[in-house]
This record gives structure tokens, C-alpha cells and sequence, in this order.
């Protein structure tokens, strides 16, 4: 039974305390009763992320030792607070990012989340698959001001040929609009507090609204622009010109979208400086802007490159001067081997940070982990090998909103593909198509949770 009562406190109501002003969290109390009666069956947010992490595991630590019932092996132990939303996934294979031609790095991340093979080119021809974020976004971004984030931690700057033939392009992102158009993923933590919030110092409301309004104004005059000079051009550069306009009004509808946002009490919050000294202080603070973009429903899919495939990143804050990459060509030596173990560990901890702060940040009538699905994991196994079978690979979250439960290792025949995952987790976030990449069906085990 729902009691209504007439007390109802205003939205932007805040505490006031040592000097600062904090933004409540919505309130039942702030929701006028009737309107409570009316919102009471609507559905909850829906939103994906993908975590990539390169340069594959120490395989032997990270895999469960049995099937079906969860026991956290000594990489995953991190994990440990999150045991019932949590789903070890075994025995998926990254097919498309087999081969003999020397590029293992850029072809395994690029398969990742695509279920395509990179094309072989030190040119601009580049050519892989839609990623699977881009096919949510598609659609989850109709109603935010982003489609999509897309983050990093290292530089993604690299030119020309990075891997015997193939272009950097294939290892500056794991997320693909088409095909042909991958996406730039940011590292600097100040440029992507701009992206969402606009070039100002904070979060403040003021200031972001001054901000969409100068760039509405400068929108209405490239539109004016174009228009005087269309009807003068050839039909190659019209279509050209058509799609970039396409393109424009995207924007203005974003535009709109954010005024219509601009209004919604955020937690204040000033724009970072710049890129932490530490590669652990830079990753929870992409992930602290991540969790925000979500809490305040700017955008609804993400993906993170917390470490590109061949990264060559030493992190002596936790005792490993040596670089990940020659690392992980550990050659069965018991050293290399568990510094790569205590690497993956530490990934792995810096991601459970990050969980815990999406599950204790409260997003309707749970958290927002309870309305997410995150997917975590590499594109190899055996990084010694460049081994693309057996991959480790995490799905946390999701919960009854998902109709999926955690605490779960699955194993999987040899041999299914990675894609198999991504076909299922399209459905699960309400988004079903008959075939994604490689894939040969939904997984059985997965679907029936």
C-alpha cells in the first residue's frame, strides 16, 4: 500500500556544510506523490560498458579451478565483494584474431568487440566491424547527450605502422562506429571532463548552460554557411556535404538534449588538472568520470582501454619496473610469470574500485551497478603465445534488470566464439539481432539465467 502525502521536497534541495554546497541524490520525498503512483512501473536505465586489458594473463592464476559454482582464483580475489554479480566466462575463442602474418596485437584487439578481422594495411583502407557498444549506442544514445565515451589510459596518437603491416589505427581504440571509422578514445582526464561537462572549470549549472548555448550559436551559423553554397557544388561534394550536415543536426539534437539536462542538480565536481603521475591514479579518476557520466545520464554505453595490446607501460608504484609488454613474453619463466600475475591482480583491483563506486551510487530503486552490464577482459589468454583461445573474460552487474545471476564460472565447448557472448549480451540489454561478427548462436547457459 502507497501512502500519499502533500509534503514534497524541491529538486535542487542541497546540504549546506563547511563551506560547500552538496547536490542531494533524487529522492523519493522529491518526487510529488501522483507522479510516484504514475513512475512506479517505468523501467530502469539500461547501460553497457566494456573494459579492455591487453597483453593477455597468467592464465594459471586467473582461471577458477571448477566449473559452474565460483571460486575465485588468486587474480580475481579483488572481486571477492562482488562474488554475486559476478560471471567467470571460460572457453570463448577471439577466432578472428588468428593468423600467421605477424600483427597478433592490433588483430586481437580489434576482434575484441567486433567479431571481424582487422584488414592488413599500412594505409588508410582500415577496415574491421561495427563494435558491438557502437550498435547499443546506436540506439541508447537517442536519449543522451552522448552516444557513447570512449576512454584510455596511454596515448592514442600512434602513426603509421605499429605492427608488420598493419596500421596504428587497429591499436588506438577497441570501439568502431563502422567498419571503416573508428573511434578516438581520450586519455587526458581534463579533455574529458570537457566533453562532458564543456570547456568551464566545474559542473556548475550556470556554466555549462553558457557553454551549449555558444556552441548552438556556432552550429546555426556553419548551417547558414552551408547553405549559401550548396546548390554550386558538384554530387560527389553534395553527398559529402549531405552527410556532414547529417552530422550537424546530430549535434543540434544533442544540443537540445543537454538543455534540456543542463538543469539537473549534478555533485560538484572541478575539472581535472591534467594526467595523474601513476597509472593507478589515472585509472580510477577515468573511472571516477565514467561513473559520473553515468550518474547523471550524459551517456549510457562506454568503453575503457585501460591497457592497449603491446603496451609497453612499467609500473614500479607496485613493484614492477619491467615493461608489459616484453613481460609478457614470460617464456615459462617462473619470475616473469608472477610479476604478470601480480599485474593482473592489480588491474583487476583497480576495476573492483571502480565497481564499488557504482554500486554505491544510487540510480532509482537500486545502484547503478544493478543497471549496467560491464564487460571485462583481453583478446589473448596466453600472452607468450598470443594465444586467442580459452579467453579470460568477466560480466559483472546486469542483476534482475537482466534477468542474469552472478557467482557463476561457466565453461563453454571448445571452440565457441567470444562474438557467441556479445550476441547475448545485445539481447540482454533489450537490442537482439540474428548475428554479430563470427558468432554461431546465443550462449545457451548465459540466456537461460
Amino acid at each position: 500500500m502507497i501512502i500519499i502525502t502533500k509534503k514534497y521536497l524541491p529538486r535542487r534541495t542541497v546540504l549546506r556544510g563547511l563551506g560547500a554546497a552538496i547536490a542531494l541524490p533524487l529522492l523519493d520525498g522529491m518526487v510529488p506523490a501522483f507522479a510516484a503512483l504514475r513512475n512506479t512501473a517505468a523501467r530502469p536505465v539500461r547501460r553497457f560498458g566494456a573494459v579492455y586489458v591487453g597483453n593477455g594473463m597468467n592464465m594459471a592464476q586467473w582461471a577458477p579451478a571448477a566449473s559452474d559454482t565460483l571460486q575465485l582464483s588468486p587474480t580475481l580475489q579483488p572481486l571477492a565483494p562482488f562474488r554475486n554479480r559476478l560471471m567467470v566466462l571460460s572457453g570463448l575463442d577471439n577466432k578472428e584474431g588468428e593468423g600467421t602474418d605477424g600483427g597478433p596485437h592490433p588483430r586481437m584487439q580489434t576482434s575484441w568487440l567486433t567479431g571481424t578481422r582487422a584488414k592488413k594495411t599500412e594505409g588508410v583502407d582500415i577496415r574491421a566491424g561495427t563494435s558491438m557498444d557502437q550498435i547499443v549506442a546506436k540506439e541508447f544514445g537517442k536519449e543522451t547527450q552522448l552516444a557513447s565515451l570512449e576512454l584510455a589510459t596511454e596515448s592514442v596518437d600512434l602513426l603509421g605502422t605499429c605492427f608488420l603491416g598493419y596500421s596504428c589505427a587497429y591499436n588506438n581504440t577497441i570501439s568502431w562506429r563502422t567498419p571503416t571509422t573508428p573511434l578516438p578514445m581520450e586519455n587526458n582526464p581534463r579533455a574529458v571532463f570537457e566533453r562532458l561537462f564543456g570547456a568551464s572549470d566545474s559542473t556548475d549549472a550556470g556554466a555549462r548552460l553558457a557553454h551549449v548555448q555558444k556552441t548552438r550559436s556556432i552550429l546555426d551559423s556553419v548551417t547558414q554557411e552551408v547553405s549559401h553554397f550548396q546548390t554550386k557544388i558538384g554530387p560527389r561534394d553534395r553527398t559529402k556535404l549531405t552527410e556532414y550536415l547529417e552530422a550537424v543536426r546530430d549535434a543540434e539534437r544533442r544540443i537540445q538534449k543537454a538543455e534540456e539536462q543542463v538543469a539537473r542538480e549534478l555533485p560538484v565536481v572541478d575539472q581535472p588538472m591534467g594526467i595523474p603521475d601513476t597509472f593507478e591514479e589515472h585509472a580510477k579518476l577515468m573511472f571516477d568520470l565514467l561513473t559520473l557520466a553515468y550518474q547523471t545520464d550524459l551517456t549510457r554505453v562506454s568503453t575503457f582501454l585501460m591497457v592497449r595490446e603491446a603496451s609497453v607501460r612499467s609500473y614500479p608504484e607496485i613493484g614492477i619496473p619491467d615493461s608489459h609488454h616484453p613481460m609478457s613474453h614470460h617464456q615459462n619463466n617462473p619470475e616473469k610469470l608472477a610479476k604478470q600475475a601480480k599485474l593482473n591482480a592489480f588491474h583487476i583491483r583497480v576495476f573492483a574500485d571502480f565497481l564499488e563506486r557504482m554500486q554505491s551510487t544510487p540510480d532509482g530503486d537500486g545502484s547503478l551497478l544493478d543497471h549496467t552490464i560491464l564487460l571485462y577482459g583481453s583478446g589473448m589468454s596466453d600472452s607468450n603465445l598470443h594465444h586467442p583461445k580459452d579467453l579470460p573474460v568477466l560480466v559483472v552487474g546486469g542483476g534482475e534488470t537482466f534477468s542474469m545471476r552472478g557467482g557463476l564460472h561457466r565453461r563453454y565447448t571448445d571452440g565457441t566464439p567470444l562474438a557467441n557472448l556479445q550476441l547475448t549480451l545485445l539481447d540482454k540489454l533489450g537490442l537482439p539481432v540474428e548475428r554479430f561478427g563470427d558468432s554461431t548462436g546465443q550462449l545457451n547457459l548465459l540466456s537461460g539465467l
